[in-house]
């Protein structure tokens, strides 16, 4: 019997003992997670949530520690029990997951989920509500990704990204600030110079430190005349940075971390409107070329028909991945496909996804590498109709299947009725923008018919190019046969 009792005794103070490091492990944890120590609380809250898989306030401290540590995977798992037993900061963490993960549809309800929370309580929703009003806009954007083929990437140093370029000499050239003007300040930047050499546009920072852009013109072999441009490009309180210019002269692509940026730089397109010296209303590019990460200085070479964007996506901070793409001035969408295939597409989870069937790019990567001269006589070009891996069509006379031919013309004809279109919102958008609210009101209906236009005939090309090209494959095999 008194072995018995010893027993007992010795079985409760050992419980009371467990208890007692328990609680003491759980407030050091508690006050690390407190002071932002979510590494060192991590280990504690894992130990925790372990022995009482059921406790709330367990659940949600150790998917913070998680997502905070980048664990996100594991985080969501505990995150997801602590939204559904309604824990405020929960649904935070949760937005913000969701959010990096380009899940911004289910990013949207988590932050909503969580400004009604805190509007019960009269607390500052402002924040939260701008970061769901950015999610939306993003989900909108994941679900226009366009349709570009993106035929190569090279990751590069940062500070060696520009030797990814290798533009044709009729496409003018880009070069560091640094090397331009032999300036030793360190100014992060880059210098574009028109192909005629007379005219520059880089960035530079302000008074406020804001980088800005700035054009010069050459005046007796000398530059000067430095003008900037206008407020609605270089946004107040924004760094506006990376200039590039079309041969038209007129439209001008840049990077800029303002005017509605989804994440660092964000790339924008203006054009210089000769008549009125001024520039229209910036237009943010869509998915791919725009990520959560900074993407800037996006090239086109028209003379090679290949373009260049670099993006710090998924990189180390000291790394930049320089993507090559073919442009298309329709600007197609992904139509038809999945919400999932949307979303990889946008974030370019893999080049290979983007590339069309059969295509072999490789003389087009070859030709991005090559030095083109000036005024070279390339091979005659009425477009580039990738029929297989070995056939390719650059003139109407090669298409040998008479539908495959009537196709084919009704994908260019759509495509140019598609930029003219396009050119005709962007003058639109400009009257608007100028206008006084009569003038405003009395424009918006048209305005949203030409969009809706516009966006109805954007998937249009691509499914004619594609019946243009099993017409002609098939009138190849019954000529063999």
């Amino acid at each position: 019997m008194i072995q018995l009792i010893k027993r007992v005794i010795c079985l409760v103070g050992l419980i009371l003992c467990t208890s007692g490091l328990q609680a003491q492990s759980l407030e050091q944890a508690k006050k690390l997670f407190a002071e932002g120590k979510y590494a060192e609380a991590k280990p504690a809250f894992e130990k925790l949530v372990k022995q009482a898989p059921n406790n709330t306030s367990y659940n949600h401290w150790y998917g913070v520690c998680c997502y905070e540590t980048g664990d996100l995977e594991i985080a969501e798992t505990y995150l997801s029990i602590g939204v559904k037993r309604r824990v405020q900061e929960s649904y935070r963490y949760m937005a913000e997951l969701c959010f990096n993960s380009c899940r911004f549809d289910e990013a949207a309800e988590m932050y909503q989920e969580y400004i009604d929370l805190l509007s019960k309580k009269k607390e500052d929703v402002e924040p939260y509500q701008k970061r769901m009003e950015l999610a939306e806009k993003a989900q909108r954007m994941v679900e226009k990704v366009e349709n570009i083929q993106i035929i190569d990437s090279i990751v590069i140093d940062k500070n060696k990204f520009l030797t990814a370029y290798t533009l044709s000499q009729d496409a003018g050239s880009v070069s560091t600030f640094k090397d331009f003007f032999q300036a030793d300040e360190r100014v992060t930047s880059t210098v574009y110079e028109n192909e005629l050499g007379d005219k520059i546009f880089y960035a530079h920072p302000a008074e406020d430190f804001h980088y800005n852009l700035y054009t010069q013109s050459k005046l007796l072999d000398k530059w000067g005349d430095e003008k900037r441009l206008p407020n609605n490009v270089n946004v107040e309180g924004s760094h506006n940075n990376y200039p590039f210019i079309l041969s038209d002269g007129v439209t001008i692509y840049y990077a800029s971390d303002g005017n509605g940026s989804i994440g660092g730089y964000d790339l924008f397109v203006t054009r210089y409107n000769i008549n009125t010296d001024s520039y229209l209303t910036p237009e943010q590019l869509g998915m791919p070329f725009n990520s959560l990460a900074n993407d800037y200085m996006l090239v086109i070479d028209e003379t090679k028909g290949l373009g260049w964007f670099a993006s710090d996506r998924n990189q180390p901070v000291d790394k930049v991945c320089v993507y090559l793409f073919i442009p298309d001035a329709g600007r197609s969408r992904i139509e038809g496909e999945t919400l999932a295939t949307k979303r990889s597409r946008s974030m370019i989870a893999s080049i290979a996804d983007t590339w069309k069937p059969n295509a072999n790019y490789t003389e087009l990567i070859r030709l991005a590498h090559a030095v083109v001269p000036s005024g070279k006589e390339e091979k005659h070009k009425d477009f580039e109709f990738v029929i297989n891996n070995n056939l390719v069509y650059y003139t109407w006379n090669e298409i040998k299947s008479p539908e495959a031919r009537s196709f084919y013309e009704k994908h260019k004809n759509l495509n140019k009725q598609i930029n003219e279109l396009n050119k005709k919102l962007d003058d639109l958008r400009a009257t608007y923008t100028k206008g006084n609210r009569a003038r405003k009101d009395q424009l918006k209906p048209t305005i949203l018919q030409a969009e809706e236009q516009f966006y109805s005939l954007l998937g249009q090309p691509d499914e004619l190019e594609k019946k243009a090209r099993n017409a002609e494959i098939n009138y190849l095999l019954k000529l063999n046969r």
